[in-house]
């Protein structure tokens, strides 16, 4: 009777040709994901910055039909590491759930020293926003995607 071999393990082939296919994976997915969590930080402060503009807007709105003086609000928040949450007891909050401050962290606000001037972090690069409270516009003055927070 013919001996015969049952097959129980990998060849050395099969192993290497899985190795190099995982390596590819690898080589093409990493960077990917890199990538992603940046655009996700830019979409974050996109949609905030949106949301304090919508803000400010319905302030002035608000401040208009009720007859006040002052249509814009002075300033945007003050309370101590609560941004965007500025009340003068004849309006409501900028926001109404507050962002908290905090520096030199991505993805986060901080206000500066400089009056009506705020910093968001994206890639560990500082992107400054400037509150005009004559005009109500809330831009971006400096930063390498200034261009894609303010879209």
């Amino acid at each position: 009777m013919p001996y015969t071999k049952n097959k129980s393990a990998f060849t050395m082939i099969e192993l290497i040709f899985v190795i190099v296919v995982l390596g590819i994976l690898a080589a093409v997915a990493i960077p990917r994901l890199v990538v992603t969590r940046d655009d996700a930080m830019i979409v974050k402060g996109k949609s905030q910055v949106s949301a304090i503009r919508s803000g400010i807007a319905l302030q002035k709105s608000k401040n208009m039909l009720e007859g006040a003086t002052t249509f814009l609000p002075q300033s945007l928040d003050n309370v101590a590491g609560r941004l965007f949450n500025y009340n003068d007891g004849n309006s409501s909050n900028i926001l109404e759930y507050p962002i908290m401050s905090e520096a030199n962290k991505d993805g986060a606000w901080v206000k500066t020293n400089t009056a009506n001037t705020y910093e968001f972090r994206v890639m560990g690069t500082a992107h400054t926003f400037f509150y005009n409270n004559a005009t109500g516009t809330f831009n971006c003055t400096a930063g390498t995607y200034c261009t894609e927070l303010t879209r």
